[in-house]
């Protein structure tokens, strides 16, 4: 009889050990769980590498996150300056068919600080998604301000067209770690369809640019052409969150401060935060 009771107390005791261990290892295996879904949700979070275009045309990472090249900024400006002031009246076409017959443009209503509302064009709106978020609401007022109501008008003999010619766009001079400040020189052309009087307006521009974080797009197969068109604007991981009016006392020289705001102090907020 003792020795059945000493045999149930070893089995018990096995049994016992055999469960403590099984808890434990199930507390191991849901730490290592959490562990890895911690790691996964920072590679999520993590920024997509800054990638440097060589010579022989093989990218490379860089190391520095806020570094972007003198050339490709004076691209984006001129890109994105372009596009926000070039209004023709009618869509970018999106297929052989499009480029003989292109659609009308219809505008996009935006809020004006004067209150109500004035009509800005798509291309417009879209590279407006260059700008920071901050200043962007604000500049797209002051872009439907300027934008006249005959660049959407059907009667050809009283529509208009504009364009930015751009003159020049200065070497950047780095302000700040991932911060540029880059002078253009243009003029805005707008003219008649019909008849080809013209009113051409100096536009010159004192743009501050820093680097901006990019995320590819997650349904870039089921995305719609509007949404792919802005996906394409923040790929330059670059975004202009300033833009000052300018007067050029000389040849411009970012080292030697020889850009200057017109009329400080009375200037239109139009173009300065």
């Amino acid at each position: 009889m003792v020795r059945l009771l000493e045999k149930r107390q070893r089995t018990a005791s096995v049994l016992t050990f055999f469960a403590i261990a099984t808890f434990s290892l199930h507390i191991l295996v849901l730490f290592l769980f959490l562990l890895q879904g911690l790691n996964i949700r920072q590679l999520s979070l993590r920024k997509p590498p800054n990638f440097v275009q060589l010579i022989n045309g093989k990218p490379v990472a860089n190391i520095d996150d806020l570094a972007r090249e003198p050339e490709a900024i004076r691209q984006f400006i001129s890109k994105t300056m372009i596009s926000m002031f070039s209004w023709s009246g009618t869509l970018p076409p999106q297929n052989i068919e499009e480029v003989a017959n292109p659609k009308p443009d219809l505008g996009i209503l935006i809020n004006i600080p004067q209150g109500g509302s004035q009509k800005i064009t798509t291309s417009s709106w879209v590279a407006s998604f260059a700008l920071s978020e901050d200043f962007r609401k604000g500049f797209l007022g002051t872009v439907a301000e300027m934008t006249p109501p005959e660049v959407f008008s059907e009667n050809p003999n009283q529509a208009m067209t504009s364009q930015l010619v751009i003159k020049r766009v200065y070497p950047p001079k780095q302000i700040a770690p991932g911060k540029w400040q880059v002078g253009m020189v243009a003029d805005l052309v707008q003219k008649n369809r019909v008849g080809g009087a013209r009113l051409i307006t100096p536009f010159n521009k004192d743009l501050l640019v820093r680097a901006a974080d990019y995320f590819a797009n997650p349904q870039a197969d089921n995305s719609t052409d509007l949404q792919k068109a802005i996906y394409s604007v923040r790929a330059d991981r670059l975004e202009i969150y300033e833009i000052r009016n300018l007067c050029l006392l000389d040849d411009y020289n970012p080292n030697k401060n020889q850009l200057q705001q017109c009329g400080t102090g009375q200037t239109s907020d139009s173009f300065i935060r």
